[in-house]
């Protein structure tokens, strides 16, 4: 069963950048017709995806965040990468990753990381 695993700063400084690292467990990002998310809660806007990857490569980016997000994968890690620029008190959230068969849409998300909080402030 695969599992993931959100990780990095719970506190970022305004107009710096937030960097996540989420880690996948028990299966391979390898895989057709699988889509590796990030998707945030924040109090502003409630469920936001914010943009995708595949195993090749392939990226796919929510439109009012396109300009400032940043996806990579490391597929021999199993790891995916998000980065935020320029972040915002209005950025503050619960931040998660998931798998999911279709790009943008959480219904086909069969796989979450538990989340992680990160708080922008000074």
């Amino acid at each position: 069963q695969v599992q993931l695993q959100e990780s990095g700063p719970g506190l970022v400084e305004p107009s710096q950048t937030l960097s996540l690292t989420c880690t996948v467990s028990g299966g391979s990002v390898i895989s057709n017709y699988k889509y590796w998310s990030w998707i945030r809660q924040t109090p502003g806007k409630g469920l936001e995806w914010i943009g995708a990857i595949d195993y090749t490569d392939s990226l796919y980016y929510s439109p009012s965040l396109k300009n400032r997000t940043s996806i990579t994968m490391v597929a021999t890690k199993k790891q995916f990468t998000l980065q935020l620029r320029f972040v915002t008190p209005e950025d503050t959230g619960v931040y998660y990753c998931a798998r999911g068969t279709l790009v943008a849409r959480p219904d086909s998300f069969d796989a979450w990381g538990p989340g992680t909080q990160v708080t922008v402030s000074s």
